[in-house]
This record gives structure tokens, C-alpha cells and sequence, in this order.
């Protein structure tokens, strides 16, 4: 694979976009949201459909993070929606096999990146993050539309990639083995137990904390170089020769962790779904603080 195949597989730039606005074989998604901060008052989440409603991308259909790609009834919050309800949802979108999909956001990319996460764990890897999201598209001028595109349903067929995926299971085996490193994407606050969105506060045992803020960069939040990615990654230990799990609180951030990793080319890396909402239901699981 040559040096920019991955960034073509997984990054969309704008003006690749623009250029492929009318493509019949691609479908764009705003999955724009909000997050608040985590000592503010619950809920922190939220879709931001108005947002879409007010404009978008010509084209664009809107999945509301908080909602539609979640399981309601699931004991631990922000659960990945089943495959009968993601595929479901995908079919009415107008999201096929057939399609490559792109996803945009408004942040740093890590909702998004859940999107991109949870298509690639159902087994449909034809799916980009755009980078630089919404606020890139408008600040160089590239249309938008408030109209809501009517895709005709499509067939979206779940296939489960279980490498994609760990659960809490893996993560206690991974505690103290040298081969696997455990990176937590949150902010350092969180990381270290000072504040925290769930009942308890802390980490888990022997992780790293890369926060998500130093995978982008510029005031529209673009991915970093891979080399700059690298760097990052490596300096905390992450190395190619160490299997990789990612994690935060509901495996939002940790999927933009994820993302980068893949975008590095790293070989063995999974996305602890469940993250700090799984970890914190588990009295007997180990948490760390300070």
C-alpha cells in the first residue's frame, strides 16, 4: 500500500467532495452534535439536528449520535445500536452495500469517527471521515443547503467484524501485559480522576492518556500528518509491536483514536466499546486516580 493510501481510504479532503457532490455511489452523512463539558449538569449529549435543518451539505442526510445508532434498552449508555436496528436505520438513510459513505461533523471529529467506527464493525469499510467537517466546507465557501434529500431505501446488509470491538473481558487481560497498551482518549482532568461524566472517576489501571485534542490541529480541527500522528502515539509508548485498545467515556473519542491509528497503518488496535460507562457498572474492575 502506498504512502497516501490509507489518508485516501479513510480521510475525504473538501474539494474531493465538491467534486463528487452528484456521484449516485456516495452518501453523505451529518452526524453533527454536542457535547458538554463534564463537571456540567447531565445529559451531556446531544444530536443537533437543527443545525442540519438550518443547512448542510447538498445531499447530506442527518443521524442524530444520541439516538439513532445507540441501543435504547441497553444497560450500559451510549451502547452501539444491534444489527437489525443499524441496518435498519442504514436501509432507510439510502445506505447500501454499494455506497461509499462520508461522514462530517462540526468538532473534532470523534463523532463523526463513532459513524465511521460502528459502519466498519458491521462489516461496510467504504466509509470516509471529512476532514475539517462542516466548518471547513463553509469557511471555503462550498455550498450548503437546508433542502432534505429523499434517497430511495437501500439493502445494508451487517456483517460483525469482531476485531474492531473488545469488551470489558479483554481489557481486565490486557491489565499488565506487556504487549497490549490501553490508551484512554479523554481529557488529562478526567484521566486523572478530578472530574468525570460517569459515577466514578479515574482510569484504567496502566493506561496512557492521549487526549483527542492532539490528533488535530487548525482552527477546523484537520487530522494530523501521519508522521506528526506517529510521533504522538510513539512518545506514550504506543508502538507498532504492542496490540492497541482505545477508550474514553462511551467510545466516541475512542474511535477518533482509533481512526488514527489506522490512519498510521497500525496493525493491531480495537476500540473498547463500552469504555468508562462499561468499566464504572463492574464494581470488582480496578480504577486508577491522580
Amino acid at each position: 500500500m502506498g504512502p497516501h493510501a490509507s489518508r485516501d481510504r479513510l480521510l475525504a479532503e473538501t474539494g474531493w467532495l465538491a467534486e463528487h457532490l452528484a456521484d449516485p455511489s456516495i452518501r453523505i452523512v451529518d452526524i453533527r452534535g454536542i457535547i458538554k463539558p463534564p463537571d456540567a449538569p447531565h445529559p451531556h449529549y446531544f444530536g443537533n439536528r437543527s443545525a442540519y435543518l438550518e443547512a448542510h451539505i447538498p445531499g447530506a442526510v442527518f443521524v442524530d449520535w444520541t439516538a439513532d445508532i445507540v441501543e435504547p434498552d441497553a444497560p450500559v449508555k451510549m451502547t452501539l445500536a444491534s444489527p437489525g436496528r443499524f441496518a435498519a436505520l442504514m436501509g432507510r438513510l439510502g445506505i447500501g452495500d454499494e455506497h461509499t459513505v462520508v461522514v462530517y461533523e462540526d468538532g473534532a471529529g470523534h463523532i463523526a469517527a463513532r459513524l465511521w467506527w460502528a459502519l466498519n464493525y458491521y462489516g461496510h469499510p467504504a466509509v470516509k471521515l471529512l476532514n475539517g467537517g462542516f466548518r471547513k466546507w463553509i469557511a471555503e465557501g462550498r455550498p450548503a443547503t437546508a433542502e432534505v434529500p429523499h434517497h430511495q431505501p437501500a439493502a445494508f446488509i451487517p456483517g460483525i467484524q469482531p476485531g474492531w470491538r473488545v469488551g470489558s473481558p479483554e481489557v481486565r487481560a490486557a491489565i499488565g501485559d506487556p504487549s497490549v497498551v490501553l490508551i484512554d482518549l479523554r481529557s488529562p482532568p478526567e484521566f486523572h480522576g478530578e472530574i468525570g461524566r460517569g459515577d466514578r472517576k479515574g482510569r484504567i489501571p496502566g493506561a496512557c492518556n492521549i487526549p483527542t485534542a492532539t490528533l488535530v490541529s487548525g482552527e477546523h480541527k484537520t487530522l494530523n500528518s501521519e508522521a506528526d500522528l506517529r510521533q504522538v502515539f510513539e512518545a506514550t509508548g504506543v508502538t507498532f509491536d504492542k496490540r492497541a485498545i482505545t477508550y474514553c467515556n462511551a467510545g466516541v473519542s475512542a474511535a477518533l483514536g482509533l481512526f488514527a491509528l489506522k490512519l498510521i497503518g497500525h496493525p493491531a488496535a480495537a476500540n473498547f466499546a463500552g469504555s468508562w460507562y462499561e468499566w464504572e457498572r463492574d464494581p470488582q474492575n480496578p480504577i486508577e486516580i491522580g
